[in-house]
């Protein structure tokens, strides 16, 4: 919300989640609603009675509670023409009904730069070179698994693939992989945006919670895709790593290209 403001943004109007958004978020906002995830049809009348003709995605939605999800009649018609249910397809057909109501569901990536780091990024310990491996053999992993719309996140340690993120989401994946490291952990966590990755929704973030659950387990790095992650609690993490024998790091162009 700060990042909206700085950009010019001269009103915020704010459709918040029952169990999803932050309250704190609302508080920042002129105009809000409190909505249930399917509340679709509300959602436009909302942003249509407010004047909106552009919004952005911000957040996220817990996986599971796309199952849980009581859709209004809007909803449901889109959710039955669906053939495919993933993030893709269901944020692209939300931004698909809203572009009906002459509301245009744009990036927000001009307002996220300073929080979604490039090329160069790292925050806590040096890596040694059988971590850069490690990252890049990930990296790799990630972008196969990414692409068939399975996840985009794995967990890998000395060439071996410990966990691949399904459904279950990110900080799930790595508590489960560092379990799969041993007692002496060593895994290494690789995150990244899908290839062609619609950079409207669905942007892949890491926050302070994602970076505890990797020292829980042990883990010596945790890497990400330059200019494609969003880096929540950012002063918050680097203060964190800097006692720490573990690194957080944008994946080097020579291990991404390796």
């Amino acid at each position: 919300m700060r990042l909206l403001r700085a950009g010019g943004s001269q009103e915020l109007i704010v459709v918040a989640f029952e169990g999803e958004t932050n309250p704190q978020v609302v508080e920042q906002a002129d105009q809000s609603i409190w909505l249930k995830v399917g509340q679709l049809g509300k959602m436009i009348r909302f942003f249509k009675d407010h004047g909106v003709d552009q919004c952005v995605m911000a957040g996220r939605i817990a996986p599971k509670n796309l199952f849980d999800v009581k859709p209004d009649l809007r909803a449901a018609a889109l959710l039955f023409r669906l053939k495919e249910r993933n993030a893709h397809t269901l944020f692209g057909g939300i931004g698909q009904e809203l572009a009906k109501d002459g509301i245009q569901l744009i990036q927000a990536v001009p307002w996220l730069g300073p929080i979604m780091p490039g090329e160069g990024y790292r925050a806590g310990a040096k890596v040694a070179p059988p971590i850069l491996e490690d990252v890049s053999f990930g990296y790799r992993i990630a972008k196969e698994v990414s692409r068939i719309e399975i996840g985009q996140s794995v967990v890998v340690k000395q060439g071996t693939v410990l966990a691949v993120e399904g459904f279950e989401g990110t900080d799930a994946c790595l508590q489960r992989g560092g379990e799969l490291a041993g007692r002496k952990g060593g895994a290494v966590g690789i995150k990244v945006a899908k290839a062609q990755h619609d950079m409207r929704f669905d942007i892949p973030c890491i926050g302070l919670t994602t970076i505890e659950h990797c020292l829980s387990c042990g883990f010596r790095a945790l890497a990400f895709e330059p200019g494609k992650i969003i880096l929540l609690e950012k002063d918050r993490i680097e203060a964190r790593l800097s006692r720490e024998p573990f690194t957080l790091l944008a994946v080097p162009a020579a291990a991404a290209s390796a």
